[in-house]
């Protein structure tokens, strides 16, 4: 969900041949040009939509998919509480959500020592937060953080949630989540 414009799903789908994976995004652009990219690499085994992430739902039948991931995307969600629900609709019953989001503690004050939280609050109010309040969204922000972030996905009906940070990835959170 939020593939932009591919290249994780491109790299996947190249690792893993007997594989199948569809890639969603609401930008026409990004999904012409992860389009282009599968072609050239000569991948049969992922297709790009576009699609809006929050209404998956819609057409993508309950229990479709073993494995959704996104990529600091849904912090730039207009409705990303119903994109997460639809996650976990589409979700089969033994499937994992992977999201990984920027690790923050959502305050200013809680992220003062943040080797790079000065650029990342300067981020999140230049666009992330705009490309959500452009489609009259709730404008998380790339420094929503853990907590509410933890919160979200149990809203959306998530049990479990893990989130782990990397040493070598000071900026983001990787939160795996199952039913």
């Amino acid at each position: 969900m939020g593939c932009g414009r591919g290249r994780a799903l491109i790299q996947l789908a190249s690792t893993y041949p007997a594989s199948t994976f569809v890639g969603y995004d609401f930008s026409d652009e990004a999904i012409s040009f992860a389009r282009l990219l599968a072609e050239e690499a000569g991948l049969e085994n992922v297709t790009f939509e576009v699609r809006d992430a929050a209404r998956l739902d819609e057409f993508v039948p309950e229990g479709t998919f073993d494995l959704v991931t996104t990529f600091d995307a849904v912090h730039d969600q207009a409705e990303p509480a119903r994109m997460l629900a639809a996650i976990y609709q589409i979700l089969s019953r033994d499937g994992v959500y992977l999201a990984q989001d920027i690790d923050s503690s959502g305050t200013h004050l809680g992220d003062v020592d943040h080797v790079l939280g000065p650029t990342l609050y300067a981020v999140s109010t230049m666009h992330c937060m705009t490309v959500s309040l452009a489609q009259g969204g709730t404008g998380l922000g790339t420094m929503w953080g853990k907590d509410m972030a933890v919160e979200y996905f149990n809203k959306a009906g998530f049990g479990e949630v893990e989130v782990h940070t990397l040493d070598h990835d000071p900026q983001n959170a990787y939160y795996i989540n199952r039913k």
